[in-house]
């Protein structure tokens, strides 16, 4: 009976360590809306190219369009496979508050929560981004 005990305790902790494989983090590209996200949840070590007075952050959310950035400058898991995040434009102007999950594929759905409409550059155009939006992983 005790060794029955013990080999149920060792599964259960074996499938834990396994149930937690999403780390949500690298990067994530929307292609319809030229949108990519860089992204380490539990680390924030993504540190953002030609703007390191930033420093080290939880992620940010460029175009291929234009050098503008959304910077995430708050990020807390929420449960295995998602995370809430306070997100503020390179200008300081306008934020939103969003969850990022993501799914057995390794993409992340964001939902917009609260706050400013996510709104990107396409060929020179200001668009406003879907409160639902869908980015692929990048391997």
């Amino acid at each position: 009976m005790r060794k029955k005990i013990i080999c149920i305790t060792i599964l259960m902790a074996c499938l834990s360590v396994v149930s937690h494989a999403q780390n949500l983090k690298g990067k994530y590209v929307n292609e319809e809306y030229h949108i990519c996200l860089y992204l380490d949840v539990d680390n924030s070590t993504v540190k953002i190219p030609g703007d390191d007075i930033y420093g080290e952050v939880a992620g940010y959310f460029g175009s291929k369009d234009n050098d503008l950035k959304w910077l995430i400058i708050d990020c807390k898991r929420v449960s295995d496979d998602t995370a809430e995040i306070s997100v503020i434009n390179d200008y300081g102007s306008e934020d939103f508050t969003a969850t990022l999950t993501e799914d057995n594929d390794g993409n992340i759905t964001m939902k917009h929560l609260e706050g400013s409409p996510y709104k990107i550059y396409i060929n020179s155009k200001r668009v406003k981004v879907p409160k639902t939006l869908i980015l692929k992983k990048q391997k």
